[in-house]
C-alpha cells in the first residue's frame, strides 16, 4: 500500500459470483477517488462475447485463460478492481493483485449467493461441468480466504456500508 495516501493505489475485490464485487467496487471507487475496472466486462469486450457464450463455445478453461491474460496485462494502478470469481485459481494473477495493493474478500453466505445468482441471467461461472453452485462455493472459499488481506462479511448489509467499511479498514491499516 502506498504510504503517501490515506487509501491504497489499487484495491482488488474477490469473491463468489453474486458477492457484489461490481456493485461495491463502483461505490468504493467513488468514495476513494480511484478508477473502477470490472475484469469480467473487460473479458467480454476483448472476446466480443458474454462470459456464458465463452463457456458455451470454448469451455470454462478458455474463460480462465482469457481472464489470466487480461489480468496479467491490464493497468491496475489507481483502480478498484472487481475480479471474476475464478481469479483465485491463478497464482500469477493473485500475486500481481497482491503486489498492487490490498485484496478484499467479500464474504457472503451461500444461501444469499444462491438467491442472487438464481435471480440473475446466466453468469458464465467458470467451473467443471456438473459442479453445483455449492460445490464451487466450497472449492473456492478457502482460496478466497488464503489470498485476502481483508475479509468483509456482507450478510444483510447495504453495498454502501460495505464500501465504507473497506475504506475505513484500509485507512486504519495505512
Amino acid at each position: 500500500m502506498s504510504t503517501d495516501s490515506p487509501t491504497a493505489r489499487t484495491i482488488s475485490l474477490i469473491g463468489m459470483p453474486g458477492a457484489g464485487k461490481s456493485t461495491v467496487g463502483v461505490l468504493l471507487a467513488k468514495l476513494s477517488g480511484l478508477a473502477f475496472n470490472d475484469t469480467d466486462l473487460e473479458i467480454q469486450v476483448q472476446a466480443e462475447a458474454t462470459l456464458q457464450e465463452i463457456i458455451d463455445s470454448r469451455g470454462h478453461i478458455a474463460l480462465r485463460t482469457l481472464e489470466e491474460e487480461i489480468l496479467l496485462t491490464i493497468p491496475l494502478d489507481h483502480s478498484v478492481i472487481a475480479t471474476g470469481g475464478s481469479v483465485v485459481y491463478s497464482d500469477r494473477i493473485m500475486q500481481r493483485l497482491q503486489q498492487a495493493g490490498p485484496v478484499v474478500y467479500l464474504d457472503v453466505p451461500m444461501a444469499t449467493l444462491e438467491a442472487r445468482v438464481a435471480a440473475a441471467p446466466p453468469r458464465g461461472i467458470a467451473s467443471e461441468a456438473g459442479y453445483s453452485y455449492a460445490d464451487i462455493f466450497h472449492e473456492r472459499t478457502p482460496l478466497y480466504r488464503r489470498y485476502a488481506d481483508i475479509t468483509v462479511a456482507t450478510a444483510g448489509r447495504d453495498p454502501q456500508d460495505v464500501a465504507l467499511e473497506i475504506l475505513t479498514r484500509l485507512r486504519g491499516s495505512g
